[in-house]
């Protein structure tokens, strides 16, 4: 497992989810200004600065359950809400595009260009903000430092665990099924066309070399696909043509997107509930949660401006079917953490917090572990 993974995948998903956000927003008609605030308002959370620290520092991959439970804060980082049954929705359509896009990386190394072309997405978004467009293209520089000089095996274990990750999630998703890169059954279709990776050849040869490392003998084989060799190189620097479709918003075109459970998954549910839902108070995804949680800034709804619901389902009786129907191993309940429940988490609670510099909690209390507790209880 690489402990640099969840940057990438935290920034894939939330690339994904202002892709479908937007796009229902579209839907919705909702006014402009509304719109773009929320947009505004959750790049804004997402890129904040002591959250992207946390987020980088080497760390292992924690549940669906924990990082959904980030999701759905992040959701509500401005006057837009959603009800259990759209946000479910929502993290089925993130992660099943975001697995779909790890599986069809010509190399491991591209799911950096996959981030990149997310990034180039979301400085779209916020053109008109200069303040936050600057918030994004620190994290560029920060991605290019950090994975820019690694190995193509630490990327190879990076996909490795990202796809472990993933690996039980067999949602099916109407735009997938409609141009048939997905099966009945959830899983996805792998080409066999199409640019093979940069650098290397198309099959259909074979050499063979003699004792002294000469060139003996080639031969041909047919390989029933119809690949080309790849144009060139996606871009690696700030601005550039990544080349690499795969990340780019593919809900551009206003087409209605509908999931449902296949039938591996249903069957999967019993086994996989413990991955799913595990125990939110063990230590380690207490420890991720509390340090994240600390870093992101959510904005309540203040002032004249009144908040409002957006449904991911096309009517409401939609959602109400959707919320009755999803088996419940898989309905991700948002987290609600008792932080006061025992002595010994309090103890580590409080060692966590006191662990974090947190300058600017508008609640003053006796210790940083004390204001821990206190926004834990009131998630």
């Amino acid at each position: 497992m690489s402990v640099r993974t969840l940057p990438l995948l935290f920034l894939n998903l939330g690339g994904e989810m202002l892709y479908i956000l937007d796009q229902r927003l579209r839907a919705q008609n909702i006014p402009g200004d509304k719109a773009r605030k929320v947009l505004h308002d959750i790049i804004s959370t997402m890129f904040n600065r002591k959250f992207m620290e946390e987020l980088f520092k080497p760390q292992e991959l924690y549940s669906k359950k924990a990082l959904r439970t980030v999701y759905d804060r992040l959701a509500h980082a401005s006057i837009m809400r959603l009800n259990q049954a759209s946000m479910d929705k929502l993290y089925d359509l993130m992660t099943m595009a975001f697995k779909h896009q790890v599986l069809l990386c010509p190399r491991p190394k591209d799911v950096l260009l996959v981030t990149f072309n997310h990034l180039d997405a979301i400085k779209g978004f916020i053109q008109d903000s200069p303040a936050i467009l600057h918030q994004v293209e620190e994290i560029f520089r920060q991605l290019t430092e950090t994975y820019g000089g690694l190995s193509a095996g630490e990327f190879q274990l990076i996909r490795q665990t990202l796809l472990t990750f993933f690996q039980d999630l067999h949602i099916r998703v109407s735009l997938f099924l409609k141009d048939k890169v997905q099966n009945s059954n959830g899983r996805f279709v792998l080409p066999v066309s199409g640019p093979v990776p940069w650098g290397t050849e198309v099959p259909g040869l074979i050499r063979m070399f003699d004792s002294k490392g000469k060139e003996a003998k080639k031969v041909e084989f047919k390989h029933g696909g119809n690949y080309v060799t790849a144009p060139k190189e996606g871009s690696f620097e700030l601005y550039g043509d990544r080349v690499l479709k795969l990340g780019t918003n593919m809900y551009s075109m206003n087409r209605p997107v509908e999931t449902h459970m296949s039938g591996a998954s249903k069957n999967l549910a019993p086994q996989t509930q413990e991955n799913i839902a595990p125990n939110p108070l063990a230590k380690e995804e207490l420890n991720f949660l509390a340090r994240l949680m600390g870093g992101m800034e959510i904005k309540k709804p203040s002032g004249p401006e009144p908040g409002f619901r957006l449904n991911l389902f096309t009517t409401d009786e939609e959602e109400e079917q959707a919320a009755l129907t999803r088996p419940e191993e898989l309905s991700y309940e948002v987290i609600n953490i008792q932080a006061t429940q025992d002595q010994q988490r309090n103890e580590e609670l409080a060692r966590i917090m006191g662990e974090l510099e947190v300058t600017d909690q508008p609640r003053q209390s006796a210790s940083k572990g004390d204001d821990l507790l206190a926004m834990m209880d009131g998630l």
